[in-house]
């Protein structure tokens, strides 16, 4: 390569460099090692935002079904999920059902106080505030239980499904 640079020789330099800057090119920026199944959709799935509020309904509804199962089968196999009622984070379905049994033992009865919905190709963002109602604890009276909510949606072959839901409580103020 120096020598093409010293003596301005691009025709049968082209080549040398061309090669040179492609190697450099694949080693700084390699292909992924796999793909996930979400990345090879050629297309995106349309969705709006009433479709996205829609699939929150769809989950509120499972919860008021009481069916811990259910109310996991709507999150993706990888899907991360950080609970509003437990420090744990949630990474395997059997942890996110598990979360859920517990949670689901309260008789919980959600709704959105404020969102905002972003939405992109083949993946959706709903992020706000909601409130849960909660049987009280050792027969005690309901309380409401505040929270920040967020829930990324991505479609892939199974439809839209809850790939992370992050849930932390209200701080006072």
């Amino acid at each position: 390569i120096n020598r093409c640079w010293w003596r301005h020789s691009w025709s049968r330099c082209a080549p040398v460099l061309l090669a040179g800057l492609l190697s450099l090119g694949l080693w700084l920026y390699p292909a992924p090692a796999q793909a996930t199944p979400f990345s090879t959709s050629p297309s995106c799935s349309p969705v709006s935002r009433t479709e996205v509020e829609g699939l929150f309904e769809r989950w509120n509804a499972a919860l008021a079904r009481g069916d811990a199962a259910r109310v996991a089968a709507l999150y993706s196999d990888d899907a991360l999920l950080l609970p509003t009622l437990s420090d744990q984070p949630r990474d395997t379905p059997a942890a996110i059902r598990a979360y859920f049994e517990g949670f689901l033992s309260r008789a919980p009865q959600g709704r959105i106080d404020s969102r905002q919905i972003r939405l992109g190709c083949n993946e959706a963002l709903d992020a706000g505030t909601y409130s849960f109602r909660l049987t009280g604890r050792d027969g005690g009276p309901p309380e409401w239980v505040q929270a920040r909510y967020t829930f990324v949606y991505v479609h892939g072959p199974d439809g839209w499904r809850i790939q992370h839901h992050h849930s932390s409580l209200q701080p006072p103020g």
